[in-house]
């Protein structure tokens, strides 16, 4: 079998696994977020909270409520990583320096997961179970609480009430992640990965010195990281590491769990809404787009031109052998699409044009299919904005799930649309302007420019992954990717949920022969072709200044 049948093979299978489980676990989803029977344990952690379980909130306490917890997430993480030094199982690692644990600390709460550090030579193992393993899955749950909270504004009339977030919060940890992270571990454990506390179990000699690779609770952690919730991983060379993807099938495990959760939320959408083909018309759009990407991306690395490619017949550099370069490409694409951010090969070896994709996936706001819960809410966003941009054609007032879309859900959607950008394109200047940005530049020119533009979009987006080129451990870099996640995830927050306000307090609108059929392949096809224009037209010219103008040349 040649090397393209196989990764054709690899890809289509991992389409016919998702199509299988979205419909099973889009509909746990809907039962888990709609139900109103509460588990014994359930009911503890709501005592210990201090909630009624039964009560609702308002969209401006769901929004305080996300960003409370949010705030004491990040002091309690920060104090864990500055007083690292004196808790148990620290391995004798000193404390983290406070731009550092700043950094590390917003980057797990708001689901980034970015690390500047490698993670077995700065943190001990209490600080990467107690501290960023939960964050890896109560982050996780915020994004999905929040498009849940967002979704029950389409599907709600003449109310001011949006759900409980710490209603929300604890049963998608308790009944979606948890199970699925524990069914995840025993797989990878079956298929080689570490999950023990043991120090020192191999030792290799590397370049004259001695380098130990402790086991560590690595299985639990990798899980944790592609159900979409980790950019980054206990080894630094993250899941291109043989204790964290071991063979061939856990890489293809890995990526089957990075896409499952979001891909099946918009299953959970269509039963929310009570019309399932609505479900069917996003997951139809964010299908598009990722096959496109996916494709793109290994007719880079697979195929692209040049002496030394051509020679070996793919463009391997940065690439683990175990997993080949297709589909070391398809991993890269699901990575970018999402908000996981791991990866098993060097991006910033990519071809040109392979890695501008992998920014280009970024920078589409990952709705294809996102992060969990960010990349449904981020789709719904563009799917008001299609609808208003239809209505302007036509000349009627814009309507989307029986709501009208007026003045202030655009004002929203579009507040909303315009952060991301905002933070990407500051970002990226501000770091080309001023001494300290370049100076974490490994390659000048237009290579140089991607890897800050990639870093600046893997932040913004929530992402985590790095081209690995640029040399992120300064105080400056810390300081200015920190404040890009902190905006990037809790501003579009707010929009959302403020938007999830205006919908739910309004009364329906019965469909006419005018409305805009928002579930048939017309829609979708709109919704595609907006995604890509507004991205197109936002970023085209910094991206023709770095891998564009690198891939022509």
């Amino acid at each position: 079998m040649s090397a393209t049948t196989a990764g054709i093979l690899f890809v289509v299978s991992l389409v016919v696994a998702l199509v299988l489980v979205h419909r099973p676990l889009g509909d746990h989803m809907y039962r888990v977020v709609t139900g109103t029977r509460h588990l014994r344990v359930e009911r503890l952690a709501y005592r210990l909270i201090g909630v009624r379980a039964d009560g609702e909130q308002t969209w401006s306490v769901y929004a305080r409520s996300v960003l409370a917890f949010a705030a004491a997430s990040i002091l309690f993480l920060y104090l864990m990583l500055r007083l690292q030094h004196q808790l148990l199982l620290s391995l004798g690692m000193p404390a983290v320096a406070p731009a550092g644990a700043w950094n590390t600390a917003v980057s797990f709460v708001t689901n980034t997961n970015w690390q500047w550090y490698s993670g077995e030579s700065t943190l001990g193992y209490l600080v990467q179970m107690a501290g960023l393993a939960v964050q890896n899955f109560v982050s996780a749950a915020t994004g999905i609480a929040v498009a849940v909270a967002l979704v029950r504004g389409f599907a709600r009339r003449r109310t001011d009430e949006l759900g409980n977030f710490w209603v929300d919060l604890v049963r998608i940890t308790v009944r979606i992640l948890l199970p699925i992270a524990v069914v995840g571990a025993v797989v990878l454990v079956a298929g080689g990965a570490v999950q023990n506390l043991s120090a020192g179990t191999d030792v290799h000699t590397i370049a004259g010195g001695t380098q130990h690779l402790t086991g560590g609770p690595v299985a639990s952690q990798e899980v944790i990281k592609e159900l979409g919730t980790n950019g980054g991983g206990f080894y630094n060379a993250n899941s291109a590491h043989p204790y964290e993807n071991p063979t061939a099938w856990t890489n293809w495990v890995e990526i089957f769990l990075i896409l499952l959760i979001a891909f099946s939320l918009p299953r959970t959408f269509g039963r929310m809404v009570g019309d399932r083909r609505q479900g069917y018309a996003i997951v139809a759009a964010m299908a598009v787009l990722a096959i496109g990407s996916v494709v793109l991306i290994n007719v880079a690395q697979g195929m692209h031109p040049g002496t030394v490619p051509s020679a070996v017949g793919g463009a391997t550099e940065g690439t683990e052998t175990r997993f080949g370069v297709l589909n070391s490409a398809t991993f890269g694409a699901a990575t970018t699409l999402t908000s996981t951010g791991a990866v098993d090969s060097f991006h910033d070896s990519y071809t040109a044009l392979g890695g501008g994709i992998t920014i280009g996936n970024m920078l589409l706001g990952e709705v294809a299919p996102g992060g969990v819960g960010s990349g449904l809410y981020g789709m719904l966003i563009l799917a008001v904005l299609t609808v208003f941009l239809a209505g302007l054609m036509v000349g009627r007032t814009p309507e989307y799930l029986g709501k009208k879309i007026g003045a202030r859900e655009v004002k929203l959607a579009s507040l909303y649309f315009l952060t991301m950008p905002a933070l990407v394109l500051v970002g990226t200047a501000a770091a080309l302007a001023t001494a300290s940005g370049r100076a974490g530049i490994l390659n000048f020119g237009a290579h140089g420019l991607s890897e800050v533009l990639y870093a600046f979009a893997s932040s913004a987006n929530n992402n985590g992954s790095a081209f690995a080129g640029l040399s992120v451990g300064s105080t400056w870099y810390e300081t200015a990717t920190g404040l890009a996640m902190l905006f990037g995830r809790f501003l579009p927050i707010v929009f959302v949920l403020a938007l999830a306000g205006s919908l739910a307090g309004q009364s329906p609108v019965p469909e006419s022969p005018g409305t805009l059929r928002t579930h048939q392949p017309l829609f979708v096809g709109m919704l595609v072709g907006v995604t890509v224009i507004l991205v197109a037209l936002t970023f085209l010219p910094a991206l023709a200044l770095g891998p564009l103008a690198e891939g022509v040349r």
